[in-house]
């Protein structure tokens, strides 16, 4: 066999796990887009509420799966290892943090903030791929961001105010896919930890509840199925990106985040009614324009790299 055969086939396994991990992302932010139908559709549950369901059904959903697979022993050994414990509890707490924010913001009628929040996003993952891995961006690369900062900040000024919810989207779910990276745990396994972790407090809420309000939303059969899809809507979407996050630079991540926003920005004025002025809807176009040059200049890249 030649050097170049053997490289070749050394980077074969390689192209396939990056085309794997592009598939998943594509699609997890796809089906993220468009959870604020789900969550609109549980009006009057509660975001709190909403979110310790989410927790439980994903744990149930999660389980299953592993079951099914034989993986228990991957979380024993996760259980058992004081560090990883630390970081999927921290990993957890963010993510049930974004939760609970992204679900109030559906139900208190800011989706367009929502979106502003995950079109941050992408901005917080780079400077953290930048910051804390290492990575560095080429020209092009450094323009697209550059083009995707002058939009959130036009984004700011259509609000009027500072985004509070939007940067807390944005944070919180940019550190957790930063702590989901440097885990090294897998995906079904990693999450079925961190809904562990979080479970407890959950089950207790949701026992307050039905002790304090009662049983209606689960009798009622267009509620309980609502719910139980909740399970799904948070688990297979999260599963997804995990695979995907630990196969794709944080700066490939950050920019295909811009699908789940831009759907949920389009739901918002055409399902929800909400209201776009003309600053933020310039501020939509530039983001677009920076996720072009982006993805442009990945392509780019791609064939060279395929060509040598």
């Amino acid at each position: 066999m030649t050097t170049s055969e053997a490289v070749a086939e050394s980077a074969a396994p390689a192209a396939v796990d990056v085309r794997g991990g592009v598939i998943a992302a594509l699609s997890a932010y796809f089906l993220w887009g468009f959870l604020p139908l789900l969550f609109h559709a549980m009006e009057g549950v509660g975001p709190v509420m909403i979110v310790a369901e989410r927790t439980i059904w994903s744990l149930v959903l999660v389980g299953v799966i592993l079951l099914v697979t034989g993986k228990m022993g991957e979380v024993r050994a996760v259980l058992a290892d004081g560090r990883k414990v630390r970081v999927m509890l921290l990993s957890a707490v963010l993510l049930s943090g974004n939760w609970l924010l992204y679900v109030w913001a559906v139900e208190s009628g800011q989706v367009l903030q929502a979106s502003f929040g995950y079109f941050i996003n992408p901005l917080v993952n780079i400077g953290i791929g930048m910051v804390l891995l290492g990575e560095r961006q080429n020209f092009w690369q450094t323009m697209s961001i550059a083009v995707a900062a002058v939009a959130i900040l036009l984004q700011s000024v259509g609000l009027g105010g500072i985004p509070f919810i939007a940067l807390g989207l944005a944070f919180s779910f940019g550190f957790y896919g930063y702590f989901r990276k440097t885990a090294s745990v897998g995906s079904t396994t990693g999450l079925f930890a961190e809904t562990l972790m979080i479970a407890p407090v959950a089950l207790i809420y949701v026992i307050f509840q039905i002790a304090t309000v009662g049983t209606a939303q689960f009798t009622d059969p267009l509620q309980l199925t609502l719910s139980l899809l909740t399970g799904p809507a948070t688990a297979v979407p999260l599963l997804l990106f995990a695979y995907g996050v630990q196969r794709l630079r944080m700066t490939t991540i950050g920019m295909f985040q811009y699908i789940a926003p831009s759907i949920q920005f389009v739901l918002a004025i055409t399902v929800f009614g909400e209201q776009l002025n003309a600053t933020r809807l310039i501020s939509f176009a530039l983001i677009w324009v920076s996720l072009a040059m982006f993805s442009w200049n990945s392509f780019q890249q791609r064939g060279r790299t395929a060509r040598a």
